[in-house]
């Protein structure tokens, strides 16, 4: 079971969900923010191989950057527990930029993509 104020990220390419677990036992999932390409643009990118269609990079510069915005969470402290769910592929690129303090704060990853679903049914995914 999560922990009161455990992060949940829930994302794709394209987008981002941030909650927090409200419930002092058990899970309640409540939004904190919405991500987008958009209001992440100022946390950087990186060279993306070539062979890459302009959606693929842009996803996985979206992702990217949703890592290393998760990495200063971690750095500064402003989350004990972190959930991360996401389409494979978006999951695959985030794991690759997780920091160490990231890492260890990791309890759970869902290769799903529920970027559109209510809090309730990310909290019946994760239960």
């Amino acid at each position: 079971m999560l922990d009161h104020n455990a992060l949940v990220v829930v994302a794709d390419g394209h987008q981002a969900r941030l909650f927090r677990n409200t419930a002092k036992q058990g899970l309640e999932l409540s939004e904190i923010e919405q991500l987008t390409p958009k209001n992440l643009a100022d946390e950087g990118s990186g060279a993306a191989p070539q062979e890459r269609s302009p959606k693929d990079e842009d996803e996985a510069t979206f992702a990217k950057q949703l890592s290393e915005r998760l990495n200063r969470i971690a750095l500064r402290h402003k989350a004990e527990q972190v959930v991360v769910i996401a389409d494979p592929s978006t999951l695959g690129t985030m794991r690759k930029h997780y920091h160490k303090e990231l890492e260890a704060m990791l309890v759970k990853e869902l290769a799903k993509d529920l970027t559109h679903a209510s809090a309730q049914d990310v909290e019946k995914a994760l239960s």
